[in-house]
């Protein structure tokens, strides 16, 4: 068992982060657009939704007191936006924040192995988990790889007995090739380390030697011809 920081191969490759940052930031830019667009085109807004007539000019009302001047000419009202349009650009809000995810999502997503602690980061924040005393299963992920349609990827599930954090770690990279064999050895020396071998524990064994199996043979040609 060795102390050393090891980064795990997951998250997107470095064409999937390049295309996925530029959708989040398109996402992101049409949001801001929309909801920029009813405070720089107000007017603009206003008259083509049709509220009210065009305002008349200053010469056609100077000489009329001020009581008796129309509502749009009273305090620069005129150019107000009508509050239907104005609200209406809150709905850019959620492309917006779409956006900033997918960004995120695509760029901060990793994970390490520190001693027994595994680390998980994903778009909002970090978990982590000790593998050697967390509860440990495998499953699968349904992921969807360019024009092949979805695939469904192994992954590593620990949880922490105590404060129920979970992690999930994929055993497969972007290229959808198995981790390579030091990592996945890593993975199962922290499972095992200082954990007995019977009782509840016996299966998190059992899975610690599917991953040195998977290891041994990452190109998946071991078994009968």
């Amino acid at each position: 068992m060795t102390n050393e920081r090891i980064r795990l191969s997951v998250g997107a490759a470095s064409g999937q982060r390049a295309v996925g940052a530029l959708v989040g930031v398109l996402f992101s830019a049409f949001g801001a657009a929309f909801v920029l667009l009813p405070l720089v085109a107000g007017d603009l807004l206003r008259r083509a939704a049709g509220f009210g007539d065009p305002a008349p000019s200053y010469d056609d009302v100077r000489d009329l007191p001020p009581e008796l001047l129309p509502p749009d000419l009273h305090d620069g009202a005129g150019a107000a936006v009508p509050a239907p349009l104005r609200y209406a650009g809150l709905c850019g809000l959620p492309f917006v924040l779409l956006g900033l995810y997918l960004v995120l999502r695509v760029l901060r997503t990793a994970a390490w192995l520190d001693g027994t602690r595994a680390s998980v980061r994903g778009a909002l924040g970090t978990r982590t988990v000790d593998l050697a005393t967390a509860e440990v299963r495998g499953g699968a992920v349904a992921q969807r790889v360019g024009d092949d349609g979805v695939v469904r990827v192994p992954t590593l599930i620990a949880r922490d007995r105590d404060s129920g954090r979970r992690v999930t770690i994929p055993l497969q990279g972007p290229g959808l090739g198995n981790l390579p064999p030091y990592e996945l050895r890593a993975l199962a020396d922290a499972i095992t380390a200082g954990r007995p071998d019977q009782g509840r524990d016996a299966d998190a064994h059992a899975l610690a030697g599917r991953l040195r199996t998977m290891a041994d043979d990452p190109l998946g040609l071991s078994g009968p011809a």
